[in-house]
């Protein structure tokens, strides 16, 4: 593998150990899920991370208190606001859930995606 420039990080998924969580609680999801994250950049300073991360299909109801951008990799999935008013999206499309969000988020297949998250 070649050197990378100086402040430059390569989201290389076999370079560090994924983080893998089991989401159970019926209060947020519709059914418990395996999810596994690789964090491949953080800035706490910042309150900034970016990575990878992939999980199973599954509904979750979430109330968003930090901006994410999103690039599916591979997979679709269906967010919806608490209006009701739902956009699917799949490989290839990228979205920005901003903070105040409140809806679900919805995995209709296993989802891959790169994150960027700032607190």
């Amino acid at each position: 593998m070649a050197p990378l420039p100086r402040h430059v990080i390569a989201f290389e998924k076999d370079t560090i150990e994924p983080r893998q969580t089991i989401t159970a609680d019926p209060a947020v999801v519709d059914q418990p899920y395996r999810a596994q994250s690789w964090r491949h950049f953080a800035n706490v300073d910042k309150g900034a991370m970016a990575g990878i991360w992939e999980a199973e299909p599954h509904l979750e109801r979430v109330d968003c208190d930090y901006d994410e951008l999103c690039h599916i990799l591979e997979g679709t999935v269906r967010l919806t606001d608490a209006a009701g008013v739902a956009r699917t999206f799949g490989q290839g499309d990228s979205f920005v859930v901003a903070a105040g969000f409140k809806g679900t988020w919805e995995n209709l297949t296993h989802v891959r995606k790169v994150f960027f998250i700032l607190a």
